[in-house]
């Protein structure tokens, strides 16, 4: 990585949207680079809508405020689309990774954008999470996707930082479920 990568990623209150923020930069840090993962969200019910945003580079990070235009944008709730503009701001030439069983195609029109330098990436992570770990968390699967379409990581040092963190809390059938997700996720992304 050589310059300052921004992420935004939508989801809802519940979905493991702050936990994959966090694993992602914690991966960061892992190779040895400078991150900062935090949350946004108002009212903390389950399913209401939220931010997390997550902040990479090979440099110290100075800026300390939410992110505005993001160079990629993940969403794990396909649901948000049309209630939330979830492309604000997202930089010429950015990444777009949602949740979803319709082709990139379907979702660069539904997000509106048609004719913009954006591309645009989906995988059916909710699928993906249901079949391995038996629920509908998809965070660990877009850290699939995320390392598929921007290869600003290899999938080995994602898998490696999930296996290292989960397996401090979380009985190992469990983590070893979470790490065929992330797998099935990196294989499965379509571009569009």
């Amino acid at each position: 990585m050589d310059k300052l990568v921004e992420i935004r990623w939508h989801g809802r209150a519940g979905q493991g949207l702050v936990t994959a923020a966090k694993l992602l930069g914690e991966t960061a840090l892992g190779t040895g680079q400078y991150f900062q993962a935090f949350p946004d969200y108002g009212p903390e019910r389950m399913g209401a809508p939220i931010r997390a945003y997550t902040r990479l580079s090979s440099e110290p990070i100075r800026i300390h405020s939410q992110i505005e235009t993001p160079d990629v944008v993940l969403v794990l709730d396909p649901t948000l689309i049309g209630l939330v503009d979830v492309v604000e701001g997202l930089q010429d030439g950015g990444i777009v990774i949602v949740n979803t069983n319709k082709s990139p195609q379907e979702v660069r029109k539904q997000l509106g954008l048609e004719g913009r330098n954006v591309r645009v990436f989906t995988v059916d992570a909710t699928g993906i999470a249901i079949q391995t770990m038996g629920r509908d968390i998809t965070n660990t699967p877009m850290l699939g996707a995320f390392a598929r379409a921007t290869g600003v990581f290899p999938l080995e040092s994602i898998i490696a930082d999930v296996r290292r963190n989960f397996s401090k809390k979380l009985r190992q059938e469990i983590v070893e479920a979470n790490i065929k997700a992330i797998e099935m996720a990196y294989q499965s992304v379509q571009e569009g």
